[in-house]
């Protein structure tokens, strides 16, 4: 089971630190087990932590007034995300739910805004993942208002392995079919649908837990990403 001083110095912005700004960070770090159908963070709350997935699977998603809820995008095992929320100093704008038992990485604002102060390859890290998010977020609202179910589901498989947003993204992800139906925004059964139409394209291959991507520029045109 990953540690999470290990997990911290493998991350994207944990190995470009000095020894002496990791150290701190990792000393501030704490650790939570957030259970499945869990707030990982909600909505409204104020922002006090960076998080990180250390392991597991959340999804972030809003809830209009009269209910509906609408899926932005997944985090897996090695995301870090909330840092908008800390630099504008505001509320969480969205919750995100534990879809399956998470353990989550927190690192204290103080140190999050100690390290934008102190450390250049920090700041390029956050640079690099603001865009990233950019880029995510520009397709997600193009794709869900133009986009049938199978080209979603393309586009939520494809964005988990933005290397960008996740370091170093093998072509295998743990991920259940009625997972991909949550973080699409479709029902089980018609995620279950597109997977075998994706699958008989050559782009991915279904394993009993979880898909291996194939072809993932494949997949990307086939969500409409280019």
């Amino acid at each position: 089971m990953t540690r999470l001083t290990d997990m911290l110095r493998s991350s994207g912005w944990g190995r470009n630190l000095t020894p002496s700004e990791f150290d701190r960070v990792a000393r501030d770090a704490q650790e939570v087990t957030v259970p499945a159908g869990g707030y990982v963070a909600r909505n409204g709350e104020p922002a006090e932590h960076w998080l990180g997935i250390l392991h597991g699977l959340a999804k972030m998603s809003v809830t209009s007034p009269e209910g509906r809820t609408s899926t932005l995008t997944g985090a897996r095992t090695g995301a870090w995300f909330g840092e908008g929320s800390l630099l504008k100093k505001e509320l969480r704008r969205y919750d995100v739910i534990a879809i399956r038992d998470t353990r989550v990485a927190l690192v204290p604002a103080a140190s999050f805004e100690w390290l934008r102060a102190t450390s250049l390859p920090f700041n390029h890290y956050l640079q690099n993942l603001l865009n990233a998010r950019l880029g995510l977020f520009i397709g997600l609202l193009e794709y869900d208002r133009l986009l049938g179910p199978d080209a979603r589901v393309a586009r939520c498989v494809a964005s988990l392995f933005n290397p960008d947003l996740y370091p170093e993204p093998g072509p295998y992800v743990d991920l259940l079919q009625a997972e991909v139906g949550l973080l699409s925004g479709v029902s089980r059964q018609r995620a279950n649908v597109a997977l075998q139409r994706l699958q008989q394209a050559g782009l991915i291959r279904i394993e009993n837990r979880g898909l291996t991507v194939l072809d993932l520029g494949g997949l990307r045109r086939f969500a409409g990403g280019g």
